[in-house]
């Protein structure tokens, strides 16, 4: 199965990725995840129901990548010598 993913879509998902906070990216289970950033898509108005089972698939596919990054950046922040004490 080919999906189908402008160019526009993958740019504001990966800004979509990198923007929510990462422990919502971490604590959600696999489909809590996908769902919500599905939905955050259809908010900024790039997914429509042409292409939203081709962004789920493709979401789900890169989960895995998805809580990386999300726990490379929380690593990131908890050993940054500049991050201040709450």
């Amino acid at each position: 199965m080919v999906l189908v993913m402008t160019v526009v879509l993958l740019r504001q998902l990966w800004d979509l990725v990198e923007t929510t906070q990462s422990h919502l990216l971490l604590k959600l289970d696999d489909s809590h995840l996908v769902h919500l950033l599905v939905e955050q898509l259809k908010e900024r108005e790039v997914l429509d129901k042409g292409n939203e089972e081709d962004a789920r698939q493709y979401i789900h596919s890169r989960v895995s990548l998805i809580r990386d990054l999300a726990l490379a950046r929380q690593f990131a922040y908890y050993t940054s010598p500049y991050r201040t004490s709450p």
